[in-house]
């Protein structure tokens, strides 16, 4: 029997988690060197993170009502965009917290290292004078570094008791520390607020926003907090107000109190106020008041980093845990220790890391990857919840709908991209890196293990479904019934180019499965020979002469056409450069339509270009070339897609036109693997359902079941009698690494074979592959 948590954490339990989560670097270390950056005016960049974080804090708050489990971001993100991006999103909150458990270790040996340089109590004891030098700080960070990982690897626990104490503590300390501190602003220390310009604010918001990085950390319990769709929005906004008020009132004492020079720059501002407001003052006993102060705050200081590094190497190295036991990443991080139950290799290799950055960063350098990080994690929060959102789920029904959806989650996506792109170079690239190494990763690794896929890949393919019924619909209502025009140059016109060594079974099977296309737009068949000479001899002089080769093509093709109830132009072309003579005439004569007959060729035959890739590159209309043409009985007409289940409007058009005008039917295939999800298949067959309403005859769907595609269509089809498929340029090299899947089929099959390219294709050939492979492969 299944296990429920209790739900016993409440409003205040929820507020003190969030807060103790975002309370640390962001006051303790980052004020001084972020305003190096912007100046006065880093009071700003503060409270700028704060409004960044806001939608991904409701789009965390609406999905941890809705799935109230173990995980977080990282669970909503794989559930909602799907293993890919969930990679992605493990990945980048692995190295995120990793950064930002390495600047609280970091920043707070400076504290320590401020200690060494204070005075003692009025005693015999003579000051202590030294300080540690930056490799020192360095040393003192590791040290505590592998202490922390000894205690994450046997097992010792936070409590949530600690933590609410340890917020206590902190609020207490600070709040005194405001208190004593504000009437001692100086107004002059603002002079020159925005020197630094928006870029200035913008590279210290990059900075900061690693202080709200443990906003949306509850939502990992919120299968424990109590009346979660009141409790877990209402403490993630209220922590969040709250702390980035605290910060923004600290910060303005920081910079009221401590003169630019003496705060710009430093790692420990807290301290350095504190001595420079209260270190002359002393209280009963002559004990320097400054000590005690600076002391309290060295305290809260350690508090907040020590326990926001050990947190976050006890939270990140769950991460490559949840990674390997999702299949997503490498198994050995899912070992156990038998003795001390703690995820062994996962923290050995968190605490690695953490040690090399903590060795070889700078403050500022670890501050912003982590918010590029975090950022990036954040604008995928965003998408999961639109995902959700507009797949209409009959499971999904969180108790807390995000007010202002999607505008909010579109507000989070755009400023989290253009925030990463106001960071410096390394930022960019660190956050391209890891986008493109969970992108390969997943590939290469997980993908042939991994069966589910999230609900906006659904959604993609369902939005796209709809998008090509429509496009079809237009395309069917364009070709069918058209009126006879009132100009013959208005008139529909399929321009059949052939050459010389074409045989009069070929040519007669061309003109075959033109005419029913024609029939239905009410337009005519162009047969063109075109005559290839030699540069050397004139083209006027060839046109002249009058072959028995002419003649007989002439009388041939007057024959083939007797019967068709559709009008036909005959006509010769002599040039010396076929491929653009046919280009030209089209062009020139305004046809609608290139039909023309294609022999198969092999990849490596495609290594200097084809005639009919030149073609279709640069053709004013659509071209359909026809392989293994020869006349038939047709009763069948199979419509086959490649990457995608989803069919060129054109390629509907001509299978309905032909069918309608022959007595035939249509069958839409598509090949699945064996492994494919049910969802999958239920959309190709919806979409077939719509394309089935649309066409004038009689529709079937086949959805073949294969890990060899082309083998299991190849036998799917041996019923039909005449195959459609999409085809597109040949790229020459790449075709010899990768080739087309169509080519292969057409290879593969004995009936005619139709390879259709629309200029609608070519227009969106760029992208297309890309959307197809994405969605379907």
């Amino acid at each position: 029997m299944a296990k429920d948590l209790e739900r016993d954490l409440g409003l205040f339990a929820v507020i003190a988690i969030s807060m103790g989560a975002m309370i640390g670097s962001g006051i303790f270390i980052l004020p001084g060197v972020a305003m190096a950056e912007a100046g006065p005016a880093v009071i700003l960049a503060f409270v700028i993170a704060a409004i960044l974080v806001v939608p991904a804090a409701l789009s965390i708050a609406e999905l941890g009502t809705a799935m109230p489990e173990a995980g977080g971001d990282y669970v909503f993100i794989e559930r909602g965009l799907g293993p890919t991006f969930g990679t992605i999103a493990g990945l980048g909150t692995w190295l995120m917290l990793m950064l930002k458990g390495s600047l609280a270790l970091y920043g707070g040996m400076f504290y320590i290292n401020f200690v060494y340089q204070l005075p003692t109590w009025n005693l015999a004891v003579p000051a202590v004078e030294s300080t540690l030098t930056i490799p020192g700080v360095r040393a003192l960070g590791i040290t505590f570094a592998i202490v922390l990982i000894a205690v994450n690897l046997f097992g010792v626990k936070q409590t949530g008791g600690l933590q609410l104490i340890m917020v206590i503590v902190m609020l207490a300390i600070l709040s005194a520390f405001v208190a004593g501190s504000i009437i001692q602003v100086e107004g002059a220390n603002f002079d020159g607020f925005f020197d630094e310009g928006i870029d200035g604010i913008l590279s210290a918001t990059a900075l900061v926003l690693v202080s709200y990085a443990g906003v949306t950390k509850v939502a990992a319990v919120a299968e424990e907090i109590e009346n979660p769709g009141r409790n877990l929005p209402l403490g993630l906004l209220v922590s969040l107000i709250a702390t980035a008020f605290l910060y923004a009132l600290l910060v303005f004492v920081l910079v009221g109190v401590v003169e630019g020079d003496a705060l710009t720059g430093t790692e420990e501002p807290m301290a350095e106020a504190t001595e420079l407001l209260f270190g002359e003052v002393t209280i009963l006993g002559g004990i320097p008041l400054g000590t005690l102060a600076v002391g309290a705050i060295v305290l809260a200081a350690l508090l907040a980093l020590i326990s926001t590094a050990n947190a976050g190497i006890l939270t990140a190295s769950r991460y490559p845990l949840a990674l390997s036991r999702d299949n997503l990443f490498l198994s050995k991080f899912e070992y156990i220790h038998p003795r001390f139950s703690t995820p062994f290799v996962a923290i050995l290799t968190t605490g690695a890391i953490i040690i090399f950055i903590v060795a070889t960063q700078e403050v500022d350098e670890i501050a912003k990857m982590a918010g590029a990080f975090q950022i990036l994690v954040y604008i995928l929060v965003c998408g999961a919840l639109i995902a959700f959102r507009e797949r209409d789920l009959e499971w999904y029904n969180p108790d807390f709908h995000t007010p202002g959806y999607p505008w909010v989650q579109l507000f989070g996506i755009f400023s989290g991209i253009f925030i990463i792109s106001q960071m410096d170079v390394q930022e960019i690239v660190g956050s391209i890196v890891i986008v493109i190494f969970g992108f390969v990763w997943f590939r290469w690794y997980a993908k042939e293990k991994v069966e589910r896929e999230g609900v906006a890949k659904g959604l993609a393919r369902r939005e796209a479904s709809k998008q090509f019924v429509r496009d079809t619909e237009a395309q069917l209502e364009e070709g069918a019934d058209s009126p006879q025009p009132a100009r013959a140059t208005d008139q529909y016109e399929l321009l059949i180019p052939i050459r010389q060594d074409v045989s009069r079974e070929q040519e007669d099977a061309l003109i075959q499965m033109a005419a029913p296309i024609v029939s239905r737009r009410n337009g005519r068949i162009r047969v063109v020979r075109f005559d290839e000479v030699p540069d050397q001899v004139p083209l006027d002089t060839a046109a002249e002469e009058l072959s028995e080769a002419d003649i007989e093509f002439e009388e041939r093709t007057d024959e083939l056409v007797r019967y068709l109830e559709v009008p036909v132009e005959v006509g010769e072309i002599v040039s010396h450069d076929t491929r653009h003579a046919v280009v030209n005439f089209a062009d020139r004569t305004g046809a609608d339509l290139i039909l023309a007959r294609q022999e198969a060729t092999s990849r490596l035959g495609t290594l200097f270009g084809r005639d009919t890739d030149w073609i279709m590159d640069h053709a004013p209309c659509d071209v359909v070339f026809v392989q293994h043409e020869q006349r038939v009985q047709v009763d069948e007409i199979a419509i086959v897609t490649d990457r995608s289940p989803f069919n060129d409007p054109l390629k509907v058009e001509l299978a309905d036109a032909m069918a309608d005008v022959l007595g035939a039917r249509i069958r839409f295939c598509y090949a699945v693997s064996e492994n494919a999800p049910e969802e999958l298949t239920e959309t190709i067959e919806e979409y077939h359902a719509e394309l089935d309403d649309l066409c004038t005859v009689p529709v079937e769907s086949t959805i073949v079941r294969s890990n060899d595609p082309v083998k299991g269509l190849s036998q799917a089809l041996e019923s039909s009698d005449i195959v459609i498929l999409s085809t597109v340029t040949h790229r020459r090299l790449p075709d010899l690494v990768i080739e087309q899947r169509s080519d292969r089929l057409a290879a593969a099959i004995d009936q005619p074979v139709l390879l259709v390219h629309s200029k609608q294709t070519r227009r969106g050939s760029f992208l297309r592959p890309i959307l197809d492979r994405v969605l379907f492969d």
